[in-house]
């Protein structure tokens, strides 16, 4: 009888989150997709809203699956260096894949 060979450890998968705010303006949105698109990558969840007193503030999340975290600290600092950003807040979530 033969046994069964250990997994080892499970592989994660990351997803990379990103929480943009800038004034509401229509350059904004195309600004920040740009940095993404220059690397070659496509957002998993894109979305925006308007929020602050007088809806004058946008706020966008922007999540990236399969990210290595170094590439999402870079992505993170080219879209602090956006002249229309104000604030860019990181998190990361990871999930175990199972058998």
């Amino acid at each position: 009888m033969s046994r069964m060979p250990d997994a080892g450890p499970q592989p994660e998968t990351y997803t990379a989150c990103f929480a943009v705010h800038a004034p509401a303006e229509p350059s904004v949105m195309p600004r920040v997709l740009d940095v993404f698109t220059r690397r070659g990558l496509v957002p998993s969840v894109w979305y925006s809203t308007l929020c602050g007193p007088d809806k004058q503030e946008l706020q966008i999340d922007v999540q990236v699956a399969d990210l290595r975290p170094e590439a999402a600290q870079r992505l993170a600092q080219c879209l602090r260096q956006l002249v229309c950003v104000s604030c860019v807040l990181t998190s990361e979530k990871r999930y175990a894949l199972t058998a």
